[in-house]
């Protein structure tokens, strides 16, 4: 089931209708718990004429002055408060104006583009047509991370949150990382 935001996420937990929910979260009800269990890194996605295409990795600040759109985050959403966050804390600016037609605009236009880049996950399965030659670009020093953890019903019974919770314990956290302060 997909959920716009964690306060609809965090709703359904608590009612019962979902038993657990991935969500960066911060502050959460008395009666909801939370486990941190994957830090997913932030790249950057841009067309083969952009400035930054051909670099093996970028910094944070080096992506100062580059248009970054991202018509999808929406303020008052986990995902708005990461990139508000990471955009103070790098001096960026990412352009959400537009109404978001969905992915294969954007990557058209990053396509077309020398220069509009976006950011994605590392581990989000982003295809585009073999035409489009997109590239992925780490960001590194620091890498930023979005933080998932999961979310459940405190005192909840079902067998199979347990064998989920146990499954999904995490390494440590890389040292060379950036996640927003509320993310703990």
């Amino acid at each position: 089931m997909t959920l716009f935001d964690a306060a609809s996420a965090i709703a359904a937990v608590r009612e019962g209708s979902i038993d657990a929910s991935f969500r960066a979260v911060d502050v959460l009800p008395e009666d909801v718990d939370s486990a941190w269990v994957f830090d997913e890194p932030i790249q950057l996605l841009c067309g083969p004429a952009h400035p930054l295409a051909a670099s093996s990795s970028v910094t944070p600040a080096a992506l100062a002055g580059h248009r970054i759109w991202m018509p999808g985050v929406v303020p008052g959403t986990e995902w708005g408060a990461y990139y508000a966050e990471f955009m103070a804390a790098f001096g960026l600016s990412i352009d959400a104006a537009g109404p978001n037609f969905g992915t294969e605009v954007v990557l058209d236009t990053l396509a077309e583009s020398a220069e509009v880049a976006t950011l994605v996950g590392a581990e989000s399965r982003v295809r585009w047509p073999a035409g489009q030659d997109l590239r992925r670009v780490p960001i590194e020093d620091p890498t930023p991370v979005y933080p998932h953890s999961l979310v459940w019903r405190r005192g909840s019974s079902h067998p199979a949150l347990a064998r989920l919770r146990a499954h999904l314990r995490p390494g440590a956290r890389a040292a060379t990382t950036w996640r927003p302060g509320w993310a703990g």
